[in-house]
């Protein structure tokens, strides 16, 4: 006897809808960073997505303090001292002395980090390209992920959640 097909077990986070704003939002980057890694090491390169903010702004050439990265990222301080600690481990940064501020340390990419860059290129154009392909095939999924942080701004998670316990 034939055992019946057995049904697709039901997407937990979908089903919460707008409920599950936060969920739906990571679970999109964990797969990002999950799929730009498969990338990364077909590659046979020891990268991380999460990197990429901070190696990207560093990529320039202008060497960047802990804060200046945090401020133009708008992440915290802590998320770019772990990004940080990682790409230093790596060898693909380095921290001075500030040329302008003795007082305050700026990273800048390593010669190895460097030669990195340069490698990884074509590729980040071609992550870019497809970011921008996914983008115009979700309706301008962008514009709503502003509208999203507009909102925040406007009024904070924490003001809302406090509004609805009465």
């Amino acid at each position: 006897m034939r055992k019946a097909p057995e049904e697709p077990a039901q997407d937990a986070v979908r089903a919460h809808g707008a409920a599950a704003l936060g969920g739906r939002l990571r679970r999109l980057s964990d797969r990002i960073d999950r799929e730009a890694k498969a990338l990364y090491e077909k590659r046979g390169v020891a990268f991380e997505q999460r990197w990429f903010p901070v190696f990207n702004c560093l990529r320039s050439g202008e060497p960047m303090s802990v804060t200046d990265l945090a401020d133009r990222l708008q992440v915290s301080h802590v998320s770019i001292s772990v990004i940080r600690g990682a790409l230093e481990k790596e060898g693909l940064v380095g921290s001075r002395a500030d040329e302008r501020d003795g007082r305050r340390r700026v990273l800048a990419l390593t010669d190895k980090g460097m030669a990195l860059a340069r490698q990884l290129a074509p590729l980040f154009d071609a992550l870019d390209k497809a970011a921008i392909e996914l983008n115009a095939e979700a309706g301008d999924a962008i514009a709503a992920i502003d509208r999203l942080e507009d909102a925040l701004e406007r009024k904070p998670l924490s003001q809302r959640v406090e509004d609805h316990c009465g």
